[in-house]
């Protein structure tokens, strides 16, 4: 995806089940800005280039901006938010890039970094992808919470359970998914005075032992289709509480993910789409200097 100033930057768009992102591929110089001397410059994505890009009017619109670039293993990804600001983990965004490196490379099993940490990533067949999201956190400091609490249950009322999955969570366990206002209800515990670098949430209701059917509000984003970290904590939450198994499928707004907790860590496993290929074109890009 080698681009000049003439051809703009180019992107890819992803979503997996919903959940939809920008992925700019910077494994390759990218130029952004003429430089006196001719040498290409790697692109610097700041919060006002991911607000911008993700803006669902002015630019192309996303849940969260996805960076792929070289790393010690075979790539390192960052995430933004559409709001601007990082998450160290995006399951679905993960799950779509994977996808993609392995169709590039032929590769059935992957190794990628993330600021979460190591992830492995597989073919599951069938054209599903599966990635280990790693160990969750599930001690109040690493999630990370404000003070010393039990996180099985927190001093909320509902009694949510807090996850940490690279990002943060609060997992409410309710009826009826479909009877709760997340629009009115998910900022204000997205900024609750627990979470101090905020949090996701997520309303999950138990329609089996192994079937949960959920909803969530992100991080920076708000309401979502899908969202694959949710997903994972939402699963480690109902398996710690008792309400299900540690493999579990799990319905979403825009369909369905399947989670396994195991030893190694919790597995997501899921369908991926690349939607389309752009660029973005050099007078939006000089516009936002």
């Amino acid at each position: 995806m080698y681009s000049d100033l003439t051809n703009g930057l180019p992107f890819m768009k992803m979503h997996g089940l919903g959940n939809d992102f920008v992925v700019l591929d910077a494994r390759e110089k990218v130029v952004l800005n003429a430089r006196t001397d001719g040498t290409p410059a790697l692109p610097k994505v700041t919060p006002a280039l991911a607000q911008a890009i993700g803006h669902r009017q002015f630019g192309v619109g996303f849940d969260q901006l996805a960076v792929i670039t070289n790393g010690a293993a075979d790539a390192h990804l960052t995430f933004f938010n559409a709001d601007g600001s990082t998450s160290a983990a995006c399951g679905n965004a993960t799950r779509c890039i994977a996808r993609f490196l392995m169709e590039e490379t032929g590769k059935t099993q992957l190794h990628l970094t993330t600021d979460r940490g190591d992830l492995a990533a597989r073919d599951a067949g069938n054209g599903l992808t599966s990635v280990n999201m790693g160990h969750p956190q599930l001690d109040w400091d690493e999630i990370p919470l404000a003070r010393q609490m039990d996180t099985l249950e927190l001093p909320i009322d509902g009694a949510p359970t807090a996850t940490g999955m690279g990002n943060p969570h609060c997992t409410f366990f309710v009826d009826d998914v479909d009877a709760i206002d997340l629009a009115g209800f998910g900022p204000g515990i997205e900024h609750h005075a627990l979470y101090p670098e905020r949090t996701n949430v997520q309303i999950a209701q138990i329609i089996g032992p192994d079937h949960i059917r959920m909803r969530v509000w992100e991080r920076g984003v708000g309401i979502t289709l899908a969202s694959g970290s949710s997903s994972c904590a939402t699963a480690v939450a109902a398996a710690r509480r008792g309400l299900t198994g540690r493999a579990v499928r799990i319905d979403l707004d825009g369909g369905t993910l399947h989670i396994d907790w195991r030893e190694d860590g919790v597995w997501m496993t899921g369908p991926s789409a690349h939607v389309f290929s752009g660029v973005l074109t050099p007078s939006f890009l000089e516009s936002l200097t």
